[in-house]
C-alpha cells in the first residue's frame, strides 16, 4: 500500500476527546484500502459496532474503486473518527463529479456503486481539490 505504515498505539477517543482520530494512506487498490480501514478500526476505542465496520469497508471499497476506475488513481484516502461519526475522504486527480448511471444488470458497466454510497452514508459531498482534482467526502454514524 503506497506509504502507509502501521501505527502501534490505539486511537483512544477517551484520551483526546477534542481531537478526532485520523489516518491517511495512498492505496493502489480497493483491497489496499480495505486493509487500511481494518487497521484504522482496530485502533479505535471504543470500537465501532460490527455493522458500522462492514458499512465502512463497503463505502471505502466503492469510493476507491470508483476513483481508480473513473479518475485513474487515488491521490489520498483519509479516515477520521470522533465520538459520533467516521468520515471518509477520497481524493483523486479528476475534476469530473461522479455521475449516477442506470445500473447495468449484465455487470459490464456498473451503475450500482454511487447509489450504494449514498444509501450507506449520512451525507456525501464532492469538493474541488486544492491542487485540481476532487475530494469525495462521506460520513457514517459511529
Amino acid at each position: 500500500m503506497g506509504g502507509e505504515k502501521a501505527v502501534p498505539h490505539q486511537l483512544a477517543l477517551e484520551d483526546h476527546p477534542s481531537q478526532p482520530a485520523q489516518r491517511v494512506c495512498h492505496p493502489d487498490s480497493a483491497a489496499d484500502a480495505r486493509d487500511f480501514v481494518r487497521g484504522f478500526v482496530a485502533l479505535l476505542r471504543p470500537a465501532p459496532p460490527a455493522g458500522t465496520t462492514q458499512n465502512l469497508l463497503l463505502l471505502v471499497s466503492e469510493l476507491v474503486a470508483n476513483a481508480l476506475r473513473h479518475a485513474g488513481a487515488v491521490t489520498a484516502l483519509h479516515l477520521r473518527a470522533d465520538r459520533e461519526r467516521i468520515e471518509v475522504l477520497v481524493e483523486d486527480p479528476s475534476s469530473a463529479h461522479p455521475q449516477e448511471r442506470r445500473p447495468d444488470l449484465s455487470g459490464s458497466n456498473g451503475g450500482f456503486g454511487w447509489p450504494m454510497v449514498h444509501s450507506l452514508a449520512l451525507d456525501v459531498v464532492v469538493l474541488p481539490g486544492t491542487c485540481g482534482g476532487k475530494t469525495v467526502q462521506a460520513a457514517l454514524a459511529r
